[in-house]
């Protein structure tokens, strides 16, 4: 069990540092000697773990669906669940590293051999389901397509964080996509149904 629970902190260290270079430099600025130093580990130990740092890469992209985790339990998700994982990524995106350097690589895709299109997918996949169900319970229009405004959340998330990024450092990420949301809202949800929804997500985004 030591030896597991040792293996487990070095990977850890490894994974910590490399979000942290991938974080600043992106995927093709980033040395694996630069990782090493920082994780205070040994290329072997780096290479017991993950075989390239493309693979290192692939590990952390997978970092961004730990947001999910605490909607794994809502019963019947619909339309604010949505929102609330969008509110829940941007504040994961201002508070970890490993989130950041996630969407970081998925963003930078041409750096890779095959690119991250299957995160992009994933998002969507799971959005569209929420909306299907928004959808069956009337919270969203009849003349909607639920996959096209899946795909439609997914960029504009992706455009705001972007922006929010460049202009404020993600200091007004959740006030941005409180914005996209009012607008998305109005735009798809019957009038009688908009008291229901809060574009803001229903958890404090910037509890710690």
């Amino acid at each position: 069990m030591a030896r597991q629970e040792r293996a487990e902190q070095t990977r850890n260290a490894i994974l910590d540092a490399a979000a942290s270079r991938f974080d600043a430099v992106g995927f093709l600025g980033a040395s694996l000697s630069d990782i090493l130093a920082e994780a205070g580990v040994t290329k072997g130990a780096l290479y017991f773990h993950f075989k390239s740092k493309e693979e290192l890469a692939d590990a952390l992209i997978n970092e961004q669906f730990t947001v999910w985790d605490p909607l794994a339990d809502i019963e019947s998700p619909g339309l604010q669940t949505v929102i609330d994982l969008t509110q829940n990524m941007g504040h994961s995106l201002r508070k970890n590293v490993r989130v950041r350097a996630s969407i970081r690589l998925v963003i930078e895709q041409g750096s890779f051999v095959t690119p991250a299109a299957g995160a992009y997918k994933q998002w969507i996949d799971t959005i569209h389901g929420c909306l299907l169900a928004a959808k069956a319970a009337g919270d969203v229009r009849k003349d909607i397509n639920a996959h096209d405004l899946a795909q439609y959340v997914v960029s504009s998330f992706t455009g705001t964080q972007l922006s929010s990024q460049v202009l404020t450092g993600r200091t007004d990420l959740h006030e941005r996509a409180t914005f996209m949301w009012q607008t998305i809202l109005n735009a798809v949800v019957p009038p009688r149904r908009l008291h229901k929804f809060d574009p803001a997500g229903t958890f404090p985004p910037d509890a710690e």
